[in-house]
């Protein structure tokens, strides 16, 4: 079976959602929910992948930094997905849309019938319009948090996976940098955005530092690996600043924006 060609797939990072002190950035909230209600009005079916819910309930709690215990960062989970989603219902609210949520492990990626079903879900709920949010089922599944073989990682993965089981034409990740430089940018400031890769080798990987932000877990390898899943399977996938998203609009007319992987036929 052939891919929606109006499916996207849009993958938000914690670094994108929360500010320096670690509070939510209602502004990005905000100005993230207008874009894809915008792309959704030009007849787009849009699936929004969201981290954030450690980090957003972990400053909920007053905690002064990241739980180390297994416990309380599943605490923070729970606690940080409610608002994590009440932010999205209210500002996708704002624009006229409709929200639904979707918490995933990685038995329900394994199992073909629990599978089949999460696929019947995401069809119905697009096919009324509505805008699922996908997260990681971080609050139960504690191989999602600590596991260094992880399947999703730190919801970069998830989103592919998302975007192969929905057959989306389109994954953007949302990061916290432009895209994939020859060079960390950070370290060197002559470092150049490589505007396309044709294919994910080596030499690729090679060019991925480690984590990214403080608040967020995942760095450039995770969404390489990401990248690698979703174009084995035809999905282009673009990675780009989280920071800007006015640039999805430019991504849905085919404009030049971030780092494009692009999708084998």
């Amino acid at each position: 079976m052939g891919l929606y060609q109006n499916r996207i797939v849009v993958k938000v990072g914690t670094s994108t959602l929360t500010n320096e002190m670690g509070h939510s950035d209602l502004r990005s909230f905000d100005r993230l929910a207008c874009a894809l209600s915008d792309i959704q009005n030009m007849g787009y079916e849009v699936i929004l992948v969201s981290s954030g819910a450690i980090a957003v309930g972990t400053n909920k709690l007053n905690m002064k930094e990241r739980p180390s215990s297994m416990r309380m960062k599943q605490a923070a989970a729970a606690v940080g997905q409610c608002s994590i989603v009440f932010l999205y219902d209210k500002f996708f609210k704002d624009y006229d849309k409709t929200i639904a949520q979707i918490l995933l492990n990685a038995e329900d990626i394994k199992q073909e019938e629990k599978k089949e079903n999460l696929t019947n879900t995401f069809n119905a709920l697009l096919e009324m319009g509505i805008i699922p949010v996908v997260n990681e089922n971080d609050s139960v599944s504690y191989t999602e948090i600590e596991s260094e073989d992880r399947l999703f990682g730190d919801n970069d993965m998830l989103s592919a996976v998302v975007a192969v089981l929905c057959r989306a034409k389109q994954l953007i990740i949302l990061s916290d940098i432009d895209g994939l430089y020859d060079a960390d940018p950070r370290l060197y400031p002559d470092a150049n955005l490589i505007s396309q890769i044709q294919k994910i080798d080596k030499t690729v990987y090679a060019l991925a530092g480690g984590a990214g932000s403080k608040r967020g877990t995942g760095g450039m390898k995770t969404k390489l690996r990401a990248a690698e899943l979703a174009t084995s399977q035809g999905i282009n996938t673009i990675i780009t600043n989280g920071k800007t998203p006015e640039a999805l609009y430019e991504i849905v007319k085919g404009n030049k924006v971030g780092t494009l992987f692009v999708g084998k036929m």
